[in-house]
């Protein structure tokens, strides 16, 4: 492990914070208005530019990952991402457009990540092993990591109560275990949806990192109850084909267009304070033929400055940022 210290800015100051939902703030406390406004109280204020300095294996100052959904969606019930808007269930347009993903998509991609040489953290529903398990033993034998991504994005984990969500991560966690031989260590939630005790349950549970928060470019600890804490990896939504694509209409040109724009930025930024740039990516969406040959170009470019960049995981990524002196990561 390689870590610099050539520059230490001076550490920010401690500042007060309300104890807030996450935290488990009393009424009295979230009242009080010297406290200020309620918080989450899992991590403090930390300005980029104000941290210690480090660097990524090899001296490498920009880390680039990619994160690839696999989803697996109830037919005639629950949640799911639209092409159009769908009717009543069973809205069998915009299911049948997500199933392409599991069955076409992915396999254009895997020929993709193949050709680039890319590692890959691949954020599956657990679902999937029952539904196309074909495709995780594709990535297994590739050796990519797997990170847990609930049962189904037909559901929200954060509308449940903590009995239940620590059943649907116990359940997601087995299946990927029984498969894989090995735990995951990461865990996405199903819409990036979180209860007010998500990470707490996610930390007893054994993760290591979460990738559910997007404020940050850098990896920063989360404080959990009793003490504990779990590192966040940033994970992106800017950067990503659901909001881009789905949300904002973007094509699929412009959604390469911000991958490599984003790269080439970061990689500038990066020369002052090593960074994370994470590329989300879901099978349905730039696996379809007018997305996938502007997303190659995008990669490709990323591929060709891998000399300057630490191409990697998700996983590893929060291997090498625990393993850092402490002061190091923010909290």
């Amino acid at each position: 492990m390689e870590i610099a210290m050539q520059r230490e800015t001076g550490a920010e100051p401690e500042r007060a914070t309300s104890r807030g939902v996450l935290g488990g703030a009393t009424s009295a406390q979230a009242a009080d208005p010297a406290r200020g406004l309620i918080s989450h109280d899992r991590y403090r204020y930390s300005a980029i530019t104000r941290r210690p300095d480090f660097v990524w294996p090899h001296g490498k100052r920009l880390a680039v990952y990619i994160a690839l959904n696999l989803e697996h969606f109830a037919f005639g019930d629950g949640l799911g991402a639209e092409l159009c808007p769908g009717g009543p269930h069973p809205d069998v347009l915009n299911y049948a457009w997500r199933d392409y993903g599991n069955r076409v998509g992915v396999w254009r991609l895997i020929d993709l990540f193949d050709q680039l040489k890319l590692p890959i953290s691949v954020l599956a529903n657990s679902s999937i092993y029952h539904y196309c398990p074909e495709v995780m033993d594709a990535f297994r034998a590739r050796g990519d990591e797997v990170v847990g991504h609930g049962r189904t994005n037909s559901e929200r984990q954060g509308v449940l109560s903590p009995a239940e969500e620590q059943r649907l991560i116990e359940e997601a966690t087995d299946v990927i275990a029984r498969a894989e031989g090995r735990r995951p260590l990461g865990w996405l939630g199903p819409w990036i949806s979180q209860s007010a005790v998500t990470p707490d349950l996610l930390a007893e549970a054994g993760y290591q990192y979460l990738l559910d928060w997007c404020m940050d470019d850098q990896p920063v600890w989360f404080s959990t109850r009793d003490g504990g804490r779990i590192l966040s990896v940033p994970y992106p939504q800017e950067l990503n084909d659901i909001p881009s694509i789905v949300g904002r209409k973007d094509s699929g040109e412009q959604f390469a267009t911000m991958i490599t724009d984003t790269f080439e930025e970061m990689l500038t930024q990066s020369t002052k304070q090593s960074l994370v740039m994470g590329i989300a990516l879901h099978p349905y969406l730039v696996g379809q033929p007018h997305r996938l040959r502007p997303l190659r170009r995008a990669l490709q470019a990323i591929v060709a400055r891998r000399e300057d960049i630490w191409i990697t995981t998700a996983g590893e990524i929060a291997a090498f940022s625990r393993a850092l002196p402490d002061g190091i990561v923010p909290t």
